[in-house]
């Protein structure tokens, strides 16, 4: 029997509009069917409401990196980077600053 990640996730939200970790699921769900517009939706919202929720920028980085859009890809790597600042969250730090840098160099 398959779960349909969209629909558990949506009914979590519906309960409770909040809650960080069933916005950033949903997001990731639509990211993975290719559902762009769909997931950065979720992930706008999740910053709006949470943003400290650092993960969401580094998977909203990379949702928009897939889909060609490197410009604002680099958008939310840097915001990615202050939040991760602000919880001193140095594992994430370091990941997006080499995104960055990857994006920077990529014949490197």
């Amino acid at each position: 029997m398959s779960v349909d990640k969209v629909a558990a996730f949506t009914e979590i939200l519906a309960q409770d509009p909040g809650n960080a970790f069933a916005r950033y699921g949903l997001a990731i769900e639509y990211s993975q069917r290719g559902e762009t517009a769909l997931a950065m939706e979720q992930f706008d919202t999740l910053q709006q409401l949470h943003p400290d929720y650092t993960a969401g920028y580094q998977m909203a980085a990379q949702t928009l990196m897939a889909s060609g859009n490197t410009q604002q890809a680099e958008v939310r790597l840097r915001a990615g980077i202050e939040s991760a600042r602000r919880t001193g969250n140095q594992h994430a730090l370091a990941e997006m600053a080499g995104m960055l840098e990857e994006m920077a160099n990529p014949d490197v």
